[in-house]
């Protein structure tokens, strides 16, 4: 039986974007990140507990909070990359784009999710990203899986994501900077795609690492982070049902500013948690150094949970900007704890100093 659960804490009403607004042709679209910082706690959950119940509610079929179904509404192939590959275009195709907004909040439009984003591998600006795109290869791509897990090796995209069905989420998404979206993503469940390769019993962590190009990628010519960009979760934060790996937005392939072919989507994190092109999964039984945590550690926590009640040294984190609106508007929104997924994820924090995470 298909069980259909609502946001409790999800704002009332549900306004979808029309599909005029998001059809809008842009070149390319880009992606968003932001910082990093503290030690890891031991989580009050069993590794083995965690695995069991990502599986379960996996073979249950449960729609989760922030997930949709497949839309009716006709998927447009001429908005689509042309360089995606066939196997994903056509996985697409037969999805649609999620018309069933669980968060009860109106989608940002397509262009301002696509042409505002930190993808720093292409400059520091917000419109960076989208300008400077073009330059991204997404074919032929792989993605090597290493580290504490009985099946290593160099995964074809395809053989990596093929096997597994695509699923429509529709997710709020918050940057450390404040401002915040609202998107249907198109992408596969991360725990799934994890335990094919069998993590090992001491695996407590999952790094992810980006491409490391600078013909693709300009701004890796300069210093201004310390390349390639680096990330990772908590074995049992991964396996989660609400984490994604996506391969999409609006229905239609990842476009490179947001982080094509392949990119990480954590819900109730901030987004620089979320990394993109990614060409690296690795297993390993300690915390990794991620960018931002060597950059600023006082700044940028390694958990980095959305708390409003923690302000960033420099700026408030109780409230953010929905875009498109812009930073003078009045139309400020109040953070929810968790970025609103508290009810699905705070146990997972069970015993942590909430206020320390920065």
């Amino acid at each position: 039986m298909l069980i259909r659960h609502t946001d409790p804490e999800a704002p009332s009403g549900s306004d979808i974007t029309p599909e005029t607004a998001y059809r809008q042709r842009s070149r390319r679209l880009p992606a968003s990140d932001g910082g990093a910082g503290d030690p890891w706690a031991q989580p009050s959950i069993s590794r083995r507990h965690l695995l069991q119940a990502g599986a379960a509610i996996g073979a249950a079929g449960l729609i989760l909070p922030g997930t949709a179904q497949a839309a009716t509404r006709i998927y447009n192939p001429e908005a689509e990359r042309p360089d995606a590959p066939a196997w994903l275009r056509n996985q697409i195709a037969r999805r649609g784009v999620a018309t069933n907004n669980p968060t009860g909040e109106t989608l940002t439009p397509y262009r301002d999710a696509t042409n505002y984003n930190n993808f720093y591998e292409f400059g520091t600006g917000k419109s960076d990203p989208a300008d400077k795109a073009g330059s991204l290869r997404i074919q032929p791509w792989s993605v090597r899986v290493d580290g504490l897990c009985d099946k290593p090796g160099n995964y074809a995209l395809e053989d990596l994501l093929k096997p597994h069905a695509m699923q429509d989420r529709i997710y709020r998404f918050r940057c450390v900077e404040a401002w915040s979206m609202v998107v249907p993503w198109l992408g596969v469940s991360l725990g799934d795609v994890l335990r094919r390769f069998a993590p090992k019993s001491n695996a407590r962590f999952v790094h992810f690492t980006t491409l490391l190009d600078s013909k693709q990628f300009p701004a890796q010519r300069t210093p201004i982070l310390d390349w390639p960009y680096r990330e990772g979760l908590r074995l049992d934060e991964a396996m989660h049902p609400l984490t994604l790996l996506a391969t999409g937005l609006y229905g239609r392939s990842l476009p490179d500013q947001n982080g094509a072919p392949l990119r990480l989507i954590v819900p109730w994190k901030y987004g620089f948690k979320s990394i993109k092109s990614i060409v690296r999964i690795t297993f390993s039984d300690k915390a990794p150094v991620t960018t931002w945590m060597g950059m600023a550690p006082e700044e940028y926590g390694f958990f980095a949970n959305v708390n409003p009640a923690v302000a960033h040294p420099r700026w408030s984190q109780s409230r953010e900007r929905r875009l498109p609106n812009s930073l003078f508007s009045p139309n400020w929104k109040p953070t929810l704890p968790f970025n609103g997924y508290a009810r699905q994820v705070a146990g997972l924090y069970r015993g942590m100093d909430l206020a320390k995470w920065f």
